[in-house]
């Protein structure tokens, strides 16, 4: 296993695997890719740096977009992908169900979903979908879920007077199911950022239990046969510091934080021994972003 100079190890890798997308969502990070680029990571150089990436401890593997599912040879790459703990793809939904059969038979354990309302017109607003996309999505969620992808994970980004009043509903949706709904705090435009913190405290006082994930210390409740998770990487040091995650962009460059692109590391058409020492570098470059570590330095912000 690797470990970075804060003694944080490297167990989980995220692959960006295009940047193409069927939506336009208001608050999109772009995965930290600054600049839009069509070209795309090599089949081979993902199916070479998870091997070398399980070969450094790493157990679970999260393949991303843009929208993963229209990368035409997605469902190749990850057949021919080394045995995992969990291979997991987060995906908008709206191709899922077409897809999320074959998913399943080519070795992905669960699905993330991004699922911000369950208004259509609010989630119509939010992402910039047609009608009709909202129930295709809908419907991408219950066959995932009933093919045994899970736990699914519902990823709600919440937004300042947009989606807010609509978590109890969202809640609600996942009741009794094998799902997990994932609140997470706006990354960017301060004007759309929920008050997360808010919510929390009203999930607080009610939940029945609280339990701590390990990736970023992200706290979890359980209240009334549902299950939700708080993610707040927003001037958040303790989440920065229990980071455990190595990220790869679409165009084939290891990415040690999503908030920084000034210490990157391409990984394309290396053969197996090159690319082993560059993801050892991209490893050592790793510094947590928000951090109170040093006397008078806050994290690796520039």
């Amino acid at each position: 296993m690797l470990f970075d100079a804060y003694q944080r190890p490297v167990t989980n890798l995220r692959i960006s695997v295009t940047q193409k997308c069927n939506l336009n969502c208001i608050y999109c990070h772009h995965e930290g890719e600054r600049e839009f680029c069509e070209e795309e990571i090599e089949k081979e150089d993902v199916i070479k740096l998870v091997r070398i990436a399980k070969e450094f401890g790493v157990r679970k593997l999260k393949i991303t977009g843009g929208e993963p599912l229209l990368r035409k040879d997605l469902i190749e790459i990850i057949s021919e992908l080394p045995e995992m703990k969990e291979i997991s793809l987060t995906t908008n939904g709206v191709l899922l169900k077409k897809y999320a059969e074959e998913l399943k038979e080519a070795g992905v354990h669960r699905v993330n979903i991004s699922l911000d309302s369950l208004d259509e017109k609010i989630y119509m607003k939010i992402t910039g979908a047609k009608k009709g996309v909202f129930q295709d999505v809908l419907e991408g969620i219950e066959i995932s879920h009933e093919l045994g992808l899970t736990p699914v994970k519902i990823n709600t980004v919440v937004l300042k007077g947009i989606n807010e009043d609509g978590i109890d509903k969202m809640i609600e949706f996942i009741n009794g199911k094998k799902m997990i709904l994932q609140l997470i705090e706006l990354i960017g435009d301060d004007r759309l950022r929920g008050d997360v913190e808010k919510v929390e405290e009203w999930l607080r006082r009610r939940a029945e239990r609280r339990a701590i994930r390990k990736m970023h210390h992200r706290p979890k409740y359980f209240w009334n046969g549902a299950e939700i998770e708080i993610v707040r990487p927003v001037n958040n040091v303790e989440f920065c510091m229990n980071c455990t995650r190595m990220r790869v962009t679409s165009n084939g460059k290891l990415k040690p934080c999503l908030l920084r692109s000034d210490n990157l590391v391409s990984i394309r058409g290396c053969d197996e021994e090159e690319m082993r020492r560059r993801f050892k570098l991209a490893v050592g470059l790793r510094c947590p972003y928000y951090g109170d570590f040093h006397e008078g330095h806050n994290g690796c912000r520039l």
